[in-house]
């Protein structure tokens, strides 16, 4: 972006004008990337789920919210470590803790609330769901059913690279039905074994079959002008997953939004870019869920093979973005909270001349909130420690010295308002 555009955001109010649907689908992206190497289980099971609901003779409406809930399932997770247990186990004692987490989200935003409840049970088996006081039949069969194709999804992943899954479906499907009645209601068990006799129910798990669904899915579906209130809470909402991967991470994209937005304010940008950039920080670090647990946790220094998948996940967050009409421009300031003006940041080694404020406040924010938030390694710096090791980074051109300058007038407030729950030097 160049000069000219970064000025004139100065004084522009610019709305956000975006589809709601269109932002909980690339988002879902995010979910999806904790599975590193595997990055489509929330589609495929929303897929098999859409299918399954459409056998049933439900509704297309119906299938389009089964749809949604299998892409959403797996919201409360964000730990690489959970996920394995996800894929390689049928269950396991730890399973019900990211429904919970799940449920919890999904209720705080009123647009997704439908699915709290069906996510909360997603791994409850049928026989103690049936009996659930206070559940409705809708419900707990939505709950089951993705449970369901859920756990056919877990037994067929080491066969969707290989070209072998075909050849084992039979044996899948064997395995869902000897579970019927105990996991699996056994009208949705019936439902699944018709549904799955077609080897087109299987090859629409491939790539290019998720592709086309994905696309047919937006083409049906009505549009949702979203508002910038929705927007700011759907990105708190992820902005829980990410600062939930690690206990390092805690609460840091809330405290790089907040100081973002105080900075923002400070040098004269509008509300509506306020907004915008506060939206950016919110989700700057989605990329980082396909970061191994272990890495973003290791105390000791990172091989360059970490380092690289450290280095990765900004452009993974531009991904996600950049695929939202109307977040062209947080896509780009989300992704480019790495870059330095002196170009050698990552992952697009942009210039100083080529980076707007908005990117420049957000590289700012995130170095500072880091600096000044309690790690499990290490107490938050004090203010002046803050300042010096900024005014430091600022001096080698790895920072922009008139966002710092910013900051410095005011030290008390700028960390009170990174640390948006916790101590203020």
């Amino acid at each position: 972006m160049s000069h000219t555009t970064a000025s004139r955001s100065l004084h522009d109010d610019c709305s956000i004008h975006v589809d709601l649907r269109e932002v909980i689908h690339a988002l879902s992206d995010a979910l999806d990337l904790v599975g590193i190497d595997d990055v489509a289980h929330g589609k495929r099971v929303g897929i098999m789920a859409y299918h399954c609901a459409l056998t049933r003779g439900q509704s297309r409406s119906q299938a389009s919210f089964l749809f949604d809930l299998g892409l959403l399932h797996d919201i409360g997770v964000s730990s690489t470590r959970t996920h394995q247990h996800l894929v390689s186990e049928f269950d396991w004692a730890g399973s019900q803790q990211h429904c919970q987490t799940g449920a919890t989200l999904l209720a705080s935003f009123s647009p997704l609330a439908a699915m709290a409840e069906p996510v909360r049970h997603h791994h409850t088996p049928w026989e103690t769901l049936a009996s659930m006081p206070g559940l409705s039949r809708e419900v707990a069969e939505q709950a089951n059913l993705i449970y369901l194709v859920d756990r056919v999804d877990a037994m067929a992943a080491p066969f969707y690279s290989n070209g072998e899954l075909l050849t084992h479906t039979p044996g899948i499907r064997q395995q869902i039905a000897q579970r019927s009645g105990q996991y699996f209601a056994p009208q949705l068990v019936e439902t699944f074994l018709q549904a799955s006799q077609a080897e087109a129910f299987w090859l629409q798990l491939e790539p290019r079959g998720i592709v086309g669904m994905l696309q047919d899915m937006r083409e049906l579906s009505l549009p949702c002008q979203a508002s910038t209130a929705q927007l700011k809470q759907l990105a708190t909402l992820f902005s829980c997953i990410v600062d939930a991967k690690s206990p390092f991470t805690a609460r840091h994209s809330q405290g790089v939004a907040g100081l973002s937005r105080w900075l923002a304010e400070r040098l004269g940008l509008t509300p509506g870019r306020c907004d915008q950039l506060e939206i950016a920080a919110l989700l700057h670090d989605l990329g980082k869920l396909r970061v191994p647990d272990e890495i973003l946790e290791k105390p000791a220094g990172l091989t360059s093979r970490e380092r690289s998948l450290i280095n990765a996940h900004s452009f993974e967050t531009y991904q996600i973005l950049r695929h939202i009409r109307g977040f062209e421009e947080i896509a780009c300031w989300a992704a480019y909270h790495h870059e330095e003006p002196d170009g050698h940041g990552y992952p697009f080694h942009l210039s100083a001349d080529r980076m707007c404020i908005e990117a420049r406040i957000l590289r700012v924010a995130d170095i500072f909130q880091a600096l000044a938030q309690d790690r499990p390694y290490r107490p938050g710096l004090s203010a002046e420690a803050v300042l010096a090791t900024l005014q430091q980074l600022a001096a080698q051109q790895r920072i922009d010295p008139a966002i710092l300058a910013i900051a410095a007038r005011d030290m008390t407030a700028a960390m009170a308002a990174a640390l948006p729950a916790g101590k203020a030097a």
